[in-house]
């Protein structure tokens, strides 16, 4: 009856890795490390994560090579008899100091990022951002511009189940007006929210920030290169929040200045169309 029972365990097992073989082509992108940053500071952090990753594998594979080594080599049933001291100063003054000298080698770079990190002064720009449920307004109190940030009508029309929309390559991801930015500049974010929870993420700009209502909370980046770079709310607040995403397409200095002029409207909040958001969206701005 037990080997009846193992038997039917083992072809559960095998039912389950074949269905989960035959689902690859719906699986995650299986990709390694973290994305390229398209900031000064995100490659510093990714530069942190790959040090803090070697000397892990490196203590991993010493630590239980080690261990594998002492099960083989000193079994019982080759003869090994245990050692009769109970301790060694000189083995507890080794294994005390390198760890110390380890942590100490991991702290003064990750203190110098975190510090990095924090520093929100000397910015060229500051955008406030909102966050509602679900979407996003981005004020330039310095050129009295402010707009929503939506779904793009693209992705809305393909989300709804039936209608026969297509989905396109960046399905959900799109937005009506993104967030505008002079590359090569520093810009300083000042989150906050309408309603609930939400999280400001971009992954290749390397900022991931809680917007909290009633609080304040800052972060900066500094975009290397002009290019559009695409995220998303990274906090669950409500039905919607699969179709919250967040677009940031960084200009020439003197494109963003010519993109501020045109857009600078301070009577009231209105919508700003890009050129990214338009060639998204295949229409002008909405207001």
């Amino acid at each position: 009856m037990n080997r009846s029972n193992a038997h039917g365990g083992w072809a559960i097992l095998a039912l389950a890795a074949a269905a989960l073989a035959a689902a690859g082509p719906a699986a995650a992108d299986w990709a390694l490390d973290f994305p390229a940053s398209a900031t000064g500071l995100g490659g510093d952090i990714r530069s942190l994560h790959h040090l803090a990753l070697i000397i892990c594998v490196v203590i991993g594979v010493l630590v239980f090579g080690l261990l594998g080594y002492s099960l083989v080599k000193f079994r019982r049933s080759q003869g090994a008899r245990p050692a009769k001291f109970s301790h060694s100063t000189k083995a507890e003054i080794i294994w005390t100091t390198i760890p110390v000298l380890i942590l100490i080698g991991l702290a003064i770079p990750s203190a110098r990022v975190l510090i990095e990190m924090e520093d929100t002064q000397s910015a060229d720009l500051r955008i406030v951002v909102t966050g509602y449920q679900w979407k996003w307004r981005y004020e330039y109190p310095d050129h009295g511009i402010s707009f929503f940030s939506n779904m793009a009508e693209k992705s809305k029309a393909a989300a709804i189940v039936g209608a026969g929309g297509e989905l396109h390559e960046h399905y959900l991801r799109d937005v009506d007006n993104p967030m505008v930015v002079p590359a090569g500049r520093k810009v300083k974010l000042q989150l906050t929210s309408n309603d609930v929870i939400h999280a400001w993420w971009v992954p290749e700009l390397y900022v991931k920030r809680d917007a909290v209502p009633g609080t304040i909370n800052e972060t900066w980046f500094q975009v290397d290169e002009p290019g559009v770079y695409r995220g998303q709310c990274a906090e669950l607040c409500g039905r919607g929040h699969g179709f919250m995403p967040i677009v940031v397409e960084a200009l020439e200095p003197n494109e963003f200045e010519a993109w501020a002029a045109r857009s600078a409207e301070p009577d009231e909040p209105r919508a700003i169309m890009s050129n990214a958001s338009a060639d998204a969206t295949g229409g002008g701005a909405a207001r």
